[in-house]
């Protein structure tokens, strides 16, 4: 028996709009997409017909005529860390205030996947959050000579930016593990193309110096869970007394290898990490990380976006140490640990 199959449904267009109700074509358009040029009585029957009907305006199609689809896209390094969700609600939340849909890309971490995005978005939307871009400076210059770009976590002159202050938070993270006793600390970086990786260890490096405590780099690390266990184990032969990760993902991946080690954290060793990730605070032990408001630089992001201000704003939002059980004093110098 040949199988059938259905016929896919036309899609509605302003012609069948104006079929059944009664009117010019022009008429329609006016009082779909400029209802205060059109009389209320013929606005209210017009949009009424079109619901009834089930009609949707093509935004590619309004874009000849306006130069505006009404469509931003946020470009994020990794779907999976929870780190970008409060960033994506945020810039979501704004975008449909304004009247805008997001469309949201994973780089997964490469350059050559967001140069990928970009060519084939540039078209389709208003304007690109991109957040922690893997691209040059030179590239994201030519990509702003194209289409309205504003960047998160990444600084670069004469482009609209928005950071958390990870500088402050990681003289913030040097100060708290000096004053409960610390004086050898190791961190455990991330990406090398990451714009944040450099800042966190530049102000690690210079809080560590200004406070007279050793401090050494380790990595790059993946900055996922998997990234851990390698990184602890790394970090541990350095003699550390305390570890300070890339991001949470990297700290938690590093907390579930130390407990595989039969390692006490915070006893023998103390764990830091950076985001504040969904779960830093019920992994064992609840994580010491540094918190930023990704909800409001959401938002931020798309209202810097649509403002298209001149001169371009760089934005620096707060950061703050959340203490919790994985840090603590270090252990004694004759405890034989």
């Amino acid at each position: 028996m040949e199988e059938v199959v259905p016929a896919r449904r036309r899609a509605v267009t302003l012609h069948d709009v104006a079929r059944e109700a009664g009117v010019a074509v022009s008429t329609v358009s006016r009082a779909l997409s400029t209802p205060e040029r059109v009389n209320v009585r013929t606005r209210e029957h017009v949009q009424a017909v079109a619901a009834d009907l089930g009609y949707r305006p093509n935004r590619l199609a309004q874009a000849l005529h306006t130069g505006r689809t009404h469509m931003l896209a946020v470009l994020i390094p990794d779907i999976t860390n929870p780190h970008n969700f409060g960033l994506v609600r945020g810039a979501e939340a704004q975008a449909r205030a304004a009247g805008s849909t997001l469309i949201i890309g994973d780089i997964q971490g490469g350059a050559e996947l967001e140069a990928a995005h970009l060519d084939r978005l540039a078209s389709s939307v208003d304007g690109f959050l991109l957040a922690a871009s893997r691209l040059s400076d030179e590239q994201l210059r030519a990509v702003a000579g194209r289409s309205p770009v504003v960047l998160f976590n990444r600084r670069v002159e004469g482009l609209a930016s928005l950071v958390t202050d990870s500088a402050d938070g990681s003289r913030q993270i040097v100060e708290h593990l000096v004053a409960l006793g610390h004086r050898s600390l190791a961190y455990l970086a991330g990406p090398a193309a990451a714009w944040s990786d450099t800042e966190r260890w530049r102000a690690l490096s210079e809080a560590a110096e200004a406070a007279g405590v050793r401090i050494v780099r380790c990595g790059p690390f993946a900055p996922t869970l998997d990234g851990g266990p390698a990184a602890a184990d790394v970090g541990l032969a350095t003699g550390a007394t305390a570890l300070v990760a890339f991001n949470d993902l990297l700290a938690i991946g590093a907390l579930r290898r130390l407990a595989e080690r039969g390692i006490e954290v915070p006893r023998q060793v103390s764990v830091v990490g950076y985001d504040d990730i969904f779960g830093a605070d019920f992994c064992s032990p609840p994580l010491t990380t540094v918190a930023g408001p990704v909800d409001d630089a959401g938002r931020m992001l798309v209202d810097v976006l649509l403002a298209g201000r001149d001169p371009v704003p760089e934005i620096t939002l707060p950061t703050q140490l959340r203490i919790r059980r994985s840090t603590g004093p270090p252990p004694a110098p004759d405890s034989g640990e």
